[in-house]
């Protein structure tokens, strides 16, 4: 897999950027806050249709402008894949492949594959866990892309149930209200403040007396949580299951055979089984069993959105009790096993990119990423300096200085 061509219109701080790449290596050199992550948060959209820096589309288009776009020329085994995706403040994206726009965004996926490793990445272990979780994600998507519509379906039910248990609160305040009203001397239930008959009117989400009490829908919304969140929990526990065993090894040799790894996925749903009805009945039991705590908390306390995943070295926790060394150690291993997880999954290697993560790792780290990526894996990697680099790398290697998003080739 080769990234050919990159052209930015309108995106970031590009105004009409086009980039030609003809080496294995690609090196952006520059100072802080001049693009050169931009033009990496572009391939990773390509790649993703997701940005680790955002989630809102305008914070993607050049000031002052209504649109942008980023469009791309792949090489493939099967062929040049040209594609191409368009930003608008006040309309939805669209995505194109061969100049051919797509309806399902979920077609897009999985052609440009992607590693992304960034002094973001560092926190990994020491983030919380929704960080986790995205990173499982964003893997699960270039492996799988209909993992996208199935988190999408999860997630659109469960801000459902939300809503739900926030309308019963106020249901349940309503009704609280009305019952003291109700309880006023009789000489009041006579005058003008008779609000309890109209505090009982039903309201307009249950129209008619053959609506479903908000008991009952919340059973139905329990039910599409168990279905959809158990197709959640079983792809992440896989993909966590392939991808473990390779970034043992990648930290024992890292670690020059002094620690062991070990990553354990810890669904917020037990999975003592893979059998889909096992874990959807284990969903539905763990739900009945926090009943209570959401009546009081008006939020729902179970499933994959509290999903974690634990990180030990030599049986101890990394979070807690992982020196800083270690914990770079550990989040370079798991990049470099997704690198090989990803060419085992799809038969081809795939981009990686290294957003300003050299200097946060020592020479010893250096050393054993650069060795990794020789010319197997096309690397577009930015940097403020070209001191990390020796010289067989920077003679192997296209740069192109990056100022005010504009890209001259040469230091």
């Amino acid at each position: 897999m080769y990234l050919k061509t990159l052209h930015l219109r309108q995106f970031r701080n590009y105004l009409d950027q086009a980039v030609e790449f003809n080496a294995p290596k690609t090196i952006l050199l520059g100072n802080n806050a001049q693009g050169k992550s931009n033009l990496l948060e572009a391939v990773e959209l390509l790649s993703t249709l997701r940005s680790h820096r955002t989630t809102r589309d305008r914070d993607l288009i050049y000031t002052g402008k209504t649109s942008a776009q980023v469009a791309a020329q792949i090489d493939r085994e099967i062929g040049s894949v040209d594609l191409s995706f368009t930003l608008r403040l006040n309309s939805r994206r669209t995505v194109a492949i061969n100049s051919e726009t797509v309806r399902r965004q979920l077609d897009f996926l999985g052609i440009l594959n992607m590693v992304q490793f960034s002094s973001l990445d560092l926190d990994l272990v020491r983030g919380g866990p929704d960080q986790r979780r995205n990173w499982v994600d964003s893997l699960l998507i270039q492996l799988e892309p209909v993992y996208a519509h199935i988190l999408q379906q999860y997630n659109q039910v469960l801000r459902q149930r939300n809503a739900l248990l926030k309308r019963k609160q106020e249901s349940e305040v309503r009704s609280q209200e009305s019952e003291v009203k109700s309880q006023k001397p009789a000489q009041q239930e006579t005058g003008f403040d008779q609000t309890s008959e109209l505090e009982s009117v039903p309201s307009p989400l249950y129209p008619t007396s053959r609506s479903p009490s908000p008991h009952d829908e919340l059973a139905l919304w329990d039910a599409q949580l168990a279905a959809t969140g158990t197709r959640v929990i079983r792809r992440r526990a896989r993909v966590l299951q392939r991808l473990a065993p390779l970034a043992q090894r990648w930290h024992h040799a890292i670690s020059g055979s002094t620690e062991e790894l070990a990553v354990h996925y810890a669904p917020n749903v037990a999975l003592a089984q893979d059998e889909p009805e096992w874990v959807k009945q284990a969903f539905l039991a763990k739900i009945q069993e926090r009943a209570i705590a959401e009546q009081y908390q008006h939020t729902t306390l179970v499933g994959p959105h509290r999903d974690d995943v634990d990180f030990t070295i030599n049986q101890t926790s990394a979070r807690q009790y992982g020196s800083q060394g270690q914990q770079r150690t550990l989040v370079l291993a798991l990049k470099l096993a997704e690198l090989k997880l990803i060419e085992e999954v799809i038969g081809e290697p795939p981009l990686l990119l290294l957003d300003d993560v050299l200097a946060e790792l020592d020479l010893n780290r250096q050393n054993q990423l650069l060795e990794t990526i020789q010319d197997r894996y096309q690397t577009l990697i930015t940097t403020t300096h070209l001191g990390s680099f020796d010289a067989q790398w920077l003679y192997s290697s296209q740069i192109f200085s990056v100022k005010q998003g504009q890209l001259t080739p040469g230091a």
